[in-house]
């Protein structure tokens, strides 16, 4: 989550999306029964050692699942970087500043920031997202909720001021598969983001106070850009299963295919 209610850990992520009144809104018993009137997941079931359906089985699956989306493959973890890209490191780690948010092996300091990321007009339009996000505030207990027109972020934790409108720092690695960018999606490009930083980020009055223009030139965002694209591998580039009925197991969709022919 962006303003970092759930912490990171993915059960109770996998719950809160399951049942949340603003997302699925799902009572999990009758996620449990709905499981256990499915043949096809009954057989899942047991072929994973988990017994019958059950809710708590569920999770754990997702959650392995979850787990195995890792980030893997990226030219900066091989150790192959251009010229561009060993640049656009060295731009990362010191003159733009990157590093002082974006750090250690994941490049977060899974803290909440206050950036001055643009409101999305797209929430406030839309009227299934509008409703959503009004739901979620009142169930967070975010005063005059009805009449919200920004994001709340980390505020929605401990209600202080100066956390409206700051989120987690999100972690660099996968960017390539993860636009539009920032937490609601205002920024589509890298190249966007970069210059977004480049102007000293937004506007607003709880915005980090390290956030300064940067004065970068065109061939330094270009370079910053390369690293940041480097950080991406093959880690989203999964083979496709489909679910053999026959023997109760998964097969890679191409194998499948092939036996069928």
């Amino acid at each position: 989550m962006h303003d970092g209610r759930l912490g990171t850990n993915l059960n109770d992520v996998s719950r809160g999306m399951i049942t949340e009144t603003y997302i699925m809104n799902m009572d999990m018993r009758i996620m449990q029964e709905r499981l256990k009137q499915d043949p096809v997941y009954v057989k899942m079931f047991e072929a994973a050692g988990k017994g019958e359906p059950s809710n708590g089985g569920a999770r754990s699956a997702l959650e392995a699942f979850l787990k195995s989306i890792r980030s893997k493959g990226s030219g900066f973890d091989r150790g192959e970087l251009t010229v561009s890209e060993r640049r656009g490191y060295e731009l990362f780690m010191g003159k733009a500043g990157c590093s002082s948010c974006h750090s250690g092996n994941r490049f977060t300091d899974d803290q909440p920031h206050n950036i001055g990321v643009p409101n999305n007009p797209e929430i406030w339009s839309d009227p299934l997202r509008h409703i959503t996000y009004v739901t979620y505030a009142k169930f967070m207990g975010v005063n005059n909720y009805m009449n919200l027109r920004e994001d709340q972020g980390a505020f929605i934790r401990d209600h202080k001021e100066e956390a409206k409108r700051s989120f987690l720092t999100p972690t660099l690695r996968e960017l390539t598969y993860t636009a539009p960018y920032m937490h609601n999606g205002m920024l589509v490009t890298l190249e966007e983001v970069v210059e977004f930083y480049n102007q000293g980020g937004g506007d607003d009055v709880n915005k980090d106070a390290r956030l300064k223009p940067l004065n970068l030139k065109n061939s330094e965002k270009a370079n910053l850009v390369a690293f940041l694209k480097a950080l991406s591998g093959d880690s989203f580039d999964t083979p496709e299963y489909v679910w053999a009925a026959d023997d109760y197991s998964y097969e890679l969709i191409e194998d499948w295919r092939n036996k069928k022919n």
